[in-house]
């Protein structure tokens, strides 16, 4: 068994979570420590990238997948509750999967970018930076969202007036804001 770590001995993970496939890119940079569970890197994921926890999820990590199992429906993962970072995490460039809601495949690639030592007085996690919004939910994937944007940004679109209202009346398919994630991270430090 290997050593209780002392938070000053913990280290950071500096990962950049990309939807894969999305043009122009949708990403975010967050720094995780190096203890915290996939479970835990889940919520992280959900409230960075702005989803709403409202669909099946699991984690890929040199082929093996990592989730909240449900054997009575049939989703046999290992259990993301008992896994660290740290245990799956080879160091610097390596990279996994996250795939949110199998029915629409937002399908996640996460970099470790770096490995940081823990800042004493910074709180984690944190994200750093990112770029666009976060499509809704249920809009069909990448392909549903590339037809969603041209549809709310072009008024004489058919489906213009029902996409509009569909997402609550406004999106902007560039508007990210550090404060606001950082702000629902803070609810899971």
């Amino acid at each position: 068994m290997a050593p209780r770590q002392s938070a000053t001995s913990q280290t950071v993970y500096q990962l950049k979570i990309t939807l894969k496939d999305a043009k122009p890119p949708i990403w975010r940079r967050v720094q995780v420590l190096n203890t915290a569970t996939l479970q835990q890197l889940h919520h992280v994921i959900q409230q960075a990238m702005g989803w709403t926890d409202s669909h099946l999820h699991k984690f890929t990590i040199q082929g093996v997948e990592y989730g909240q199992p449900m054997p009575e429906y049939e989703f046999n993962v290992r259990n993301e509750a008992k896994v660290k970072l740290n245990q799956v995490v080879t160091g610097e460039k390596f990279k996994f999967l996250y795939a949110y809601d199998m029915g629409d495949s937002w399908d996640h690639e996460i970099l470790v970018e770096k490995v940081l030592p823990r800042e004493v007085n910074q709180r984690y996690p944190t994200c750093l930076t990112g770029k666009r919004a976060c499509p809704p939910e249920d809009c069909g994937g990448v392909w549903g969202y590339a037809e969603f944007v041209a549809a709310i940004q072009n008024p004489n679109h058919p489906d213009h007036e029902d996409m509009l209202e569909w997402v609550g009346g406004h999106f902007d398919p560039n508007e990210f804001d550090v404060d606001e994630v950082n702000q629902q991270l803070s609810a899971i430090r």
